[in-house]
């Protein structure tokens, strides 16, 4: 039956009971930061409590291991947004230890894709209209490497302010350890 009904009952006990209330805050991050972070399910409580920080404390985004990709997609504009209109002024990029974008296999997940219903012809037409899946769907080779790769792929984005440092870490999805692998504030 799936999550949909016992995610409802249990959103109609917490209204009910005002459990939001503990969470009330503004849009505005209070840390004034922003991070772009993997959504590997360890990090959802870890990643913050590592951190020491609280709900409305920072703009979090997640998607597949931490990567910026497309220079002028929705996880950079995300961050453009954090920083323009909703005050971030310092940037933290946090890949993960064990991340599965490290081996991830393009072949494979294509082949899933087809085993799940995604036709040939669908497929196909993605090729021939310039859409390398092969390509799109690549992860990388080392979790550092794609840290370090994200921050300069953010650094350098035309629209990024020069004032705003963007930091590079790795965090241990098992112990939160946090290892600093590039410091802003020293590569302005």
């Amino acid at each position: 039956m799936g999550q949909l009904q016992t995610i409802l009952e249990h959103n109609q006990k917490f209204v009910a009971n005002k459990d939001y209330e503990a969470y009330i805050t503004d849009k505005y991050p209070d840390k004034k930061i922003a991070i772009v972070t993997c959504m590997d399910t360890r990090l959802v409580e870890l990643l913050p409590k590592a951190m020491n920080l609280r709900n409305g404390d920072a703009k979090i985004i997640k998607n597949a291991g931490a990567i910026i990709s497309q220079p002028f997609g929705s996880v950079m504009r995300s961050l453009l947004v954090a920083i323009y209109e909703l005050h971030a002024d310092e940037v933290f990029i946090v890949g993960h230890s064990g991340c599965g974008m490290a081996s991830l296999n393009s072949e494979h997940m294509i082949n899933s894709m087809s085993e799940r219903g995604i036709s040939d012809d669908v497929l196909n037409t993605l090729e021939n209209s310039g859409i390398k899946l092969g390509k799109w769907l690549r992860g990388f080779s080392d979790e550092k490497e794609g840290v370090i790769h994200t921050v300069k792929t953010v650094k350098n984005h035309p629209l990024l302010p020069a004032n705003v440092p963007v930091h590079g870490m790795l965090i241990d999805s098992t112990t939160g350890e946090l290892e600093l692998l590039v410091d802003g504030f020293k590569n302005k």
